[in-house]
């Protein structure tokens, strides 16, 4: 069951191309995707999941973009999320190619892929799975559409896409485009089958084929530098490459049932001298039974996020708290500003003393 009150949207610009990038999050599970990330506005997005607490799992593209270079693939080496391209776009780099009728699923929320071919081959459109937002790329803007003279574009396909895979939505589905240039945000399907001066109305195929042929449009700015980047989502050959682990001192983290990463107590214990220990906990809670692990820093849940900008993005880092719900929450934020080896201590201190590991005792250090 997918429901709308888990759901969490923003809506982001890039002013110099004037893309949308979507932020879609839900609620329950802290799970998110960024729709037509742009890469120079990758940092701001990563500080946005940051600041909402939010885990980045899927990074997707409508279509291979010749207007921008695509966020995606730094997006990935910065949060291990999964990039998602349109299967037409022979976009072999991806981790996850979707065609038509496929779902992309994050916590209590899916996303439908339709595939809406005619501005590339490659474009789709995003349909969150209640109908009520869709995520059209180029293919349907407000008040136009994506051009089809370049990258194998087709009017007649742009034409029937339209008609048959978005205005087929019901008539208040929000339509969310990759750009708009006169400052609007949204539209809807009704306005658009109503307004779209080349695709609503009556307008007929042919009349479509017509408007399109004589547009006249310019050579598009960045297209011969932002396809080529775009079909190695965005990144020269090494460039944001994540560390490779070392054969010999692997980082273990795996997936909690919150989705946070998460490392064994007694991992923990073997290796508490090459690890930096942030106990989360507020500092009266040190004091009290349950003590402290020795040596551990205390950032307490609040701070953690304004604590973090003067450490090293690769540092190895676990955090704890009582029992694993606040350092877990820790781990997903630190996860959302970039840093790759990052761990909630399974059960907490909790855990750590039903071990009979040494801590601190209460009201020490």
């Amino acid at each position: 069951m997918f429901v709308t009150m888990s759901l969490i949207f923003r809506q982001l610009v890039d002013e110099e191309t004037k893309t949308y990038t979507y932020l879609v999050g839900d609620s329950w599970s802290r799970e998110a995707v960024l729709i037509d990330p742009v890469k120079d506005s990758a940092e701001r997005d990563l500080g946005l999941l940051g600041e909402l607490g939010l885990r980045l799992v899927y990074a997707l593209d409508t279509h291979l973009h010749a207007d921008h270079i695509t966020g995606s693939g730094m997006l990935r080496s910065r949060t291990r999320c999964k990039v998602v391209v349109p299967l037409a776009c022979g976009v072999t780099e991806g981790d996850v190619q979707v065609e038509d009728g496929n779902a992309i699923r994050f916590g209590l929320q899916a996303i439908e892929v339709r595939a809406t071919p005619g501005h590339t081959d490659g474009c789709v459109t995003y349909v969150m799975a209640n109908r009520e937002m869709a995520f059209t790329g180029d293919a349907l803007l407000i008040r136009g559409c994506g051009r089809t003279d370049f990258q194998s574009g087709d009017p007649r396909t742009l034409y029937r896409s339209v008609r048959d895979k978005i205005f087929s939505l019901p008539d208040d589905t929000l339509i969310y485009p990759a750009h708009d240039y006169k400052g609007r945000t949204a539209s809807s399907v009704r306005e658009e089958k109503l307004y779209n001066p080349r695709l609503g109305g009556d307008k007929t195929e042919e009349q479509f084929v017509s408007i399109m042929a004589e547009l006249d449009l310019a050579y598009p700015r960045k297209i011969d530098v932002a396809l080529p980047a775009n079909r190695t989502l965005g990144l020269d050959e090494g460039e944001d490459a994540p560390p490779p682990s070392s054969a010999h001192d692997p980082w273990p983290a795996h997936r909690s049932g919150t989705g946070a990463p998460n490392v064994a107590a007694a991992w923990v214990r073997e290796h508490i001298g090459d690890v930096r220990l942030i106990d989360v906990r507020e500092a009266e809670e040190c004091s009290g039974p349950d003590g402290k692990i020795e040596g551990a820093e205390l950032v307490p849940l609040g701070e953690i996020l304004t604590s973090c900008e003067g450490w090293s993005r690769n540092d190895r880092i676990v955090l704890y708290c009582r029992s694993g719900g606040r350092s877990d929450r820790a781990a997903i934020d630190l996860e959302g500003k970039g840093f790759r080896k990052v761990a909630s201590m399974t059960g907490g201190i909790l855990r750590w003393a039903a071990l009979g590991l040494a801590r601190a005792s209460a009201g020490q250090g």
